[in-house]
């Protein structure tokens, strides 16, 4: 692996590729026991994964500049099934490497399923301090839909627990636009994760991913998707729901309550540099990006015979990089100035703003934010400003 340019600050992304059980909506790079062919137990797997990921760490210090460390995301897969002792010596592992801020973010993604108080209480003392739990829905049978096997009940378990044990910043994943899903099962899922005490939520509109159990489905006509309408009312329904508990919108799809903004996430659509650990992890320094194997044999088959486990790269040029700058910044409300388009791209914007799609203060000040119906049709406006 080659020496990657200069960068003072490096976030690390984990990826845990195991679940008990796959999702049929999922296409992330995950696998289940069965699939691997291992009769390990999962402490045994996650001891002997950790492992692994620290070698890779290592690898990471040897071919980078970096110096500090703002935020850490475990994420899967499902983090929770690690052991808390294991994840713990991730984080120190990285903590002997390189500098963590002394308010460095360390988020874990969790199933409610596999949480106790107990395990909670490790992962707190083993620094973890944000907390994003895999909710999706409060009703039965959209979760059955979903291939989602954990108890709702279990959700205000968890965060109860885990506010008992000291954690302060805990977010809700909700999925919608689910086959079944009604508007009122919609608005009783937005009513459940507000009642409970969290401060930051997360609503992305389901995506039929071809090669999922979810796709086959929709193509024997099994379920039906809902159109595109039924999913932006949803869409407003949630954004007007949130904001008027206090969450405000900081990315099209994120809330939070002031200060507890995902900083990790932040610094992907703000294109700052990662290192992604693990098998299949993407990585981004500087306008390079590489991935890893995908498979965690082969994963672990490279890092055993000291081998980088990158499978491939790409350089992106300038205008590559700009036009990646608009896709991802125009997701964050101010985050890209007028200033930077040309003529013909500040007309196509003012027909935006015209139709009330873009926020007027904001193009008072110089920058550009999205209404809400502008963040319904941000892919249309993206198309507008990139090609």
């Amino acid at each position: 692996m080659a020496t990657v340019a200069e960068a003072s600050a490096l976030s690390f992304y984990i990826h845990i590729p195991y679940c008990v059980k796959r999702c049929g909506y999922c296409d992330f790079n995950t696998y289940t026991p069965s699939e691997l062919k291992v009769e390990s137990s999962l402490t045994e797997i996650s001891h002997s994964y950790i492992d692994l990921i620290i070698e890779e760490i290592a690898m990471a210090r040897a071919n980078s500049t970096a110096t500090t460390v703002p935020t850490i995301f475990f994420g899967g897969g499902t983090p929770s099934l690690m052991e808390p002792s294991d994840l713990a010596r991730v984080i120190d592992a990285i903590g002997q490497r390189f500098s963590r801020d002394s308010d460095c973010e360390i988020t874990m993604e969790a199933n409610p399923d596999t949480l106790t108080l107990d395990r909670l209480r490790g992962y707190f003392e083993a620094g973890i301090n944000r907390l994003s739990i895999g909710m999706q829905s409060a009703v039965p049978h959209v979760l059955h839909v979903l291939d989602r096997t954990h108890n709702p009940a279990n959700i205000e378990i968890a965060v109860g627990w885990a506010r008992e044990v000291g954690f302060k910043e805990i977010s809700l994943d909700l999925i919608y636009g689910t086959p079944g899903e009604s508007i009122e099962d919609w608005q009783a899922s937005i009513d459940a994760a507000l009642a409970l005490d969290i401060s930051h939520i997360s609503a992305y509109a389901l995506i039929v991913e071809d090669g999922t159990k979810l796709a086959a489905q929709v193509r024997r006509a099994d379920v039906i998707i809902p159109d595109d309408d039924e999913t932006a009312d949803k869409y407003i329904i949630a954004d007007d729901r949130f904001r008027s508990q206090g969450f405000e919108w900081y990315e099209i799809s994120n809330w939070a309550k002031p200060g507890s903004e995902c900083r990790h996430n932040v610094a992907y659509w703000k294109g700052a540099n990662w290192w992604g650990i693990g098998p299949g992890a993407h990585s981004h320094i500087d306008g390079r990006r590489w991935w890893n194997v995908k498979h965690p044999t082969a994963y672990r088959d490279r890092i055993q015979a000291k081998l980088a486990p990158m499978q491939g790269q790409e350089s992106l040029t300038e205008p590559e990089i700009a036009r990646e700058e608009i896709m991802l910044s125009l997701r964050l409300p101010g985050a890209l100035s007028l200033a930077r388009f040309s003529g013909e791209q500040r007309r196509a914007l003012e027909d935006f703003l015209g139709q009330g799609h873009l926020e007027q203060s904001a193009w008072d000040a110089g920058m550009l934010t999205l209404t809400q119906s502008g963040r319904l049709i941000a892919d249309r406006i993206v198309r507008e400003l990139v090609v």
